[in-house]
């Protein structure tokens, strides 16, 4: 008799299950037909690539942001839209950059080259001297300060071509932007030239930040094209002492007064219950932060023109943030979060983040307990028709990553990878090199997922 009972509740469970989902399948139909057919997130991109344009904290162009996106939101329905208020990073690049190698021939080459952010500058004069290369700390420390002081330091670790997830590359090869300049300084070097975190050959700088011990001399530092990386590299295979010539202009000025931006559409059920989603509105100065991070703000934004559209009342309340200052410092990420545990009645469910361009969707990775990431995959099938194919452990965002201590299930979106670090941080991260199918089936995919999160709670 136990067993006939425990076989009943089994096949009762599936059949339940299984007329939810085809109910929610129904749905999501709704929400992609919308979706693809009147989306305002290719327009959205457009308007704050073009028409803003790049966003580096503290920028102007970073204010406008502010207003243009809160507009947005505001049109789009949200029941409330505010600032909630944050102070930035205001570095500041100055005069374009300019750096030459003098090779085996006493000839000048001039190198493709761009400041890392929060970078000193070496002021008007530039910085000239012996250039050696390494390709790990081991071998820097190895060389210790006898053969680094006074010299330029040459960080040449290419991102690992084997690895299809690229990030796990830039994992790899980040330590040398992130930690390289503090580490040369240590044995006495005037300044540093790291190889650009990009999975090609090209003639474009990336940039990005860096950060500096207090313990060690701030010296200036620079990204170089992987193309002039390639070829110092060999010049230096020729000839050692080679000496290599760099001007920046950068400065770090005063922290500035900034907001993340934040669109509500409050819970009729569980109001006190948060689904957070959002991307960073901030970008480096060299383009427009269309990949990075304007595609992730923008497909955030939808869940509000969404529900509106298609009368969706959210059982918890979903807010949409636009988060300032992630790319060097991430103020907004760490500002939210501190205001979140003041606001004692609420509880942070989950948070997805959109931080790997505007690529086709191919997953989500979920931080969460084996029990509720198996939860979750429950709908798996339901997604695989709009390009997601799988729900996997380990994953969220720069942004949302401080709500993880509130117990918060943390979420990002994995689109394909493989062309992301063609743009990433460079010059080419522009409006142009955004698809808008692409575009929209993320944005479709961020939909659907808060949908689920929304109805069935964690």
């Amino acid at each position: 008799m136990r067993n006939q009972s425990f076989l009943l509740f089994l096949a009762f469970s599936v059949c339940t299950t299984a007329i939810a989902q085809n109910n929610d399948s129904i749905q999501f139909k709704k929400i992609a037909n919308d979706i693809f057919t009147n989306s305002t997130a290719y327009e959205n991109l457009r308007f704050l690539c073009k028409q803003v344009g790049p966003r580096l904290s503290g920028s102007p162009q970073a204010e406008k942001s502010v207003k243009e996106t809160y507009r947005m939101m505001k049109e789009m329905g949200a029941d409330t839209v505010y600032l909630q208020e944050c102070m930035v990073p205001h570095w500041v690049r100055g005069a374009k950059e300019s750096a030459f190698l003098t090779n085996t021939f006493g000839q000048r080459i001039a190198l493709n080259i761009c400041a890392l952010g929060n970078s000193v500058g070496t002021g008007k004069t530039g910085i000239k001297a012996e250039v050696i290369e390494v390709r790990s700390f081991k071998e820097l420390e190895e060389l210790g300060v006898k053969e680094v002081k006074g010299k330029i330091v040459f960080y040449n670790f290419p991102m690992n071509p084997t690895n299809v997830e690229t990030f796990r590359s830039y994992g790899e090869a980040g330590q040398f932007r992130g930690r390289g300049p503090a580490m040369a300084s240590k044995f006495g070097a005037i300044g540093v030239m790291v190889r650009s975190l990009a999975s090609n050959i090209d003639d474009y700088p990336h940039t990005g930040a860096t950060n500096y011990n207090d313990s060690f001399p701030k010296i200036p530092a620079i990204a170089v094209s992987t193309r002039h990386a390639e070829l110092v590299s060999n010049e230096l295979k020729k000839k050692k002492g080679l000496q290599l010539f760099f001007k920046t202009e950068c400065a770090m000025l005063p922290d500035v007064k900034s907001y993340n931006v934040i669109g509500e559409i409050r819970g009729t059920e569980f109001p006190d219950e948060i689904i957070t989603v959002g991307g960073h509105l901030d970008s480096w100065d060299l383009a427009e932060g269309a990949h990075d991070d304007g595609a992730g703000c923008i497909q955030s934004m939808e869940v509000i023109r969404v529900y509106k559209q298609l009368g969706i009342k959210p059982k918890r309340t979903i807010r949409v943030v636009m988060f300032m200052n992630e790319e060097n410092g991430l103020r907004g990420g760490r500002k939210y979060a501190e205001v979140a545990t003041t606001e004692n009645n609420k509880k942070f469910i989950f948070a997805l983040e959109s931080d790997a361009g505007g690529f086709t969707p191919r997953a989500f990775g979920f931080t969460a307990e084996e029990t509720v990431l198996n939860k979750l995959r429950n709908w798996v099938p339901l997604f695989k028709p709009y390009g997601v194919y799988e729900f996997s452990a380990g994953g969220g965002g720069a942004d949302i990553g401080p709500l993880k201590p509130l117990g918060t299930v943390l979420c990002g979106l994995r689109p394909d990878s493989q062309r992301y670090f063609d743009h990433h941080h460079a010059a080419n991260d522009t409006f142009e090199w955004v698809n808008k199918r692409e575009l929209e089936l993320g944005a479709i995919n961020m939909v659907l997922l808060l949908y689920i999160v929304d109805q069935y709670g964690l």
